[in-house]
């Protein structure tokens, strides 16, 4: 598939630091397959998305340079199955299966762009369902068979919203408010879902036809149990609305500002920082802690 200057430029930015890093050496990062030196495994990189496995309750983050897993009571993100695959979006839908869009690791032939993919072994390999070549959502969310998913178009760059009633198979297109930055969707309803843009946050009750502007800034979304909604502002703040996103109290901070959030549930929380960092709440909020560090 014939890729643009701006897509060959990304891809090759991504190359060089793959080979800095020694992406398919040996298991030693310090050496390389010849026995010199290296640079070491750069470790995650802007955060897109986290996660918790069902399977063994570890934490997961999709980064810019690659899936980390947190296995409980560690403290240090690992790199699963030695891959670098840009995840941009990233959800977790049920024991060890992922959902993902993004860049792919360069040692693969695969376009740039890989649409929807799918893991069902916890992120050691993934296999396309649709779009491949096509998308790049950077924001993702399922609820059983229904997918959002807001990115780019490879042909157009103009980014856009899809919905898919079936795993993601096919979809149909949908006109955002605005450039979504993230997605939050009611898990009682998945006709009912809250969007973030830079502008302000909005709620569609009919799975994004229409859109109409709610109380709150810009935010990163969560909405774990049907009674709480969770966003985090840019300055950190935490905040919960208990009325769909009708009104909001805020009740904690974390510290930093925001990279990726996730609420596994109403009282669980994850939260990752510009730095690598990832913190949890266990109080709905009120309080943070370092779950794990870059």
């Amino acid at each position: 598939m014939r890729r643009s200057r701006s897509a060959l430029a990304g891809l090759l930015a991504t190359a060089l630091l793959i080979a800095a890093c020694g992406g398919s050496g040996g298991d030693d990062p310090g050496t390389s397959d010849a026995g010199g030196p290296r640079v070491g495994d750069p470790g995650p990189i802007h955060v897109h998305g986290l996660g918790i496995n069902p399977q063994d309750g570890a934490l997961f983050a999709a980064t810019h340079t690659g899936l980390f897993r947190v296995g409980e009571g560690e403290r240090k993100a690992r790199r699963v199955a030695d891959r670098y695959q840009d995840t941009m979006g990233f959800t977790v839908v049920g024991s060890d299966r992922f959902l993902g869009s993004g860049h792919p690791d360069l040692r693969e032939d695969l376009p740039p762009f890989l649409g929807l993919v799918e893991s069902r072994d916890a992120g050691r390999t993934w296999k396309p369902i649709s779009l491949l070549g096509k998308r790049d959502f950077h924001v993702l969310e399922a609820a059983g068979s229904r997918i959002y998913g807001f990115g780019s178009d490879f042909q157009t760059r103009k980014a856009g919203l899809l919905v898919s009633d079936d795993g993601g198979r096919s979809w149909d297109e949908r006109t955002p408010p605005e450039g979504l930055i993230s997605l939050a969707i009611d898990p009682d309803d998945a006709d009912r879902v809250i969007g973030s843009g830079e502008k302000g946050l909005y709620v569609s009750i009919d799975a994004g036809r229409r859109w109409r502007g709610i109380e709150g800034g810009s935010s990163l979304l969560s909405w774990p149990e049907a009674e709480g909604v969770f966003a985090v502002a840019r300055d950190g703040t935490v905040a919960r609305s208990d009325d769909a996103g009708g009104r909001w109290r805020e009740i904690g901070e974390i510290g930093g500002q925001p990279a990726a959030f996730e609420g596994q549930s109403a009282d669980e929380l994850y939260v990752a920082l510009h730095d690598g960092t990832i913190k949890r709440s266990t109080d709905g909020g009120a309080s943070w802690s370092v779950r794990s560090t870059p």
